[in-house]
């Protein structure tokens, strides 16, 4: 895979508004500091036993670096290259990569596609089935995309449903949390896992 790297500039202007890898890291180290798990994500995808996942949206590194450390061959993928310097320069071993969800094409598929935080409510406005359908074409026979969003970011449920279901994926589970708590109408946020097709005969 081409890695792909920029000079940090905190001042940069991106989706995230200015960014600032440093406080954005701080909010999950004070979260650990806390008592608070900081690798719910990174927990619910292992239950899935990968061996090679995409960190889409993968920001500073967060959860790819906890993949990585759990023996899991892991990439990722983010469109603000002061955020992918940020997780090059604290992981240099690991590929990321500066590209957007919608286009981007890395030669390679992977057992799971995770889309961690609110990557989803974060993409560009009228892209979410874009960014679904490409994501689509890098997972494996079989593999998964899971993605957890809140909901009252513009982007629904049966939105997102109805893009991975054209994208030719189908629903496994629909969760409330990254910790795995039940669905409901009321939810503010959901975690949804959609399947592609196993192999012919599988």
């Amino acid at each position: 895979m081409q890695l792909v790297t920029a000079k940090s500039n905190p001042s940069n202007n991106s989706r995230w508004g200015t960014v600032d890898a440093d406080a954005y890291d701080a909010k999950w180290e004070e979260m650990q500091r806390n008592g608070h798990n900081p690798h719910g994500e990174v927990d619910f995808v292992c239950r899935f036993s990968p061996s090679f996942v995409l960190d889409a949206g993968c920001g500073s590194g967060r959860v790819a670096i906890e993949l990585a450390a759990r023996g899991i061959d892991v990439a990722g993928v983010d469109l603000d290259a002061a955020f992918i310097d940020a997780a090059q320069q604290k992981a240099p071993d690991l590929d990321f990569v500066v590209g957007d969800l919608s286009t981007i094409r890395l030669g390679r598929t992977f057992d799971v596609v995770v889309m961690a935080g609110n990557v989803m409510v974060f993409v560009a406005p009228g892209t979410e089935a874009e960014v679904v359908r490409n994501l689509a074409t890098h997972l494996s026979p079989g593999g998964r995309l899971i993605a957890g969003f809140q909901l009252d970011r513009g982007l629904s449920i049966d939105g997102y449903k109805h893009a991975a279901a054209t994208a030719g994926l189908e629903l496994e589970e629909h969760w409330a949390t990254w910790n795995g708590d039940s669905a409901s109408a009321s939810d503010s946020y959901g975690v949804l896992v959609h399947r592609a097709p196993p192999l012919s005969g599988l």
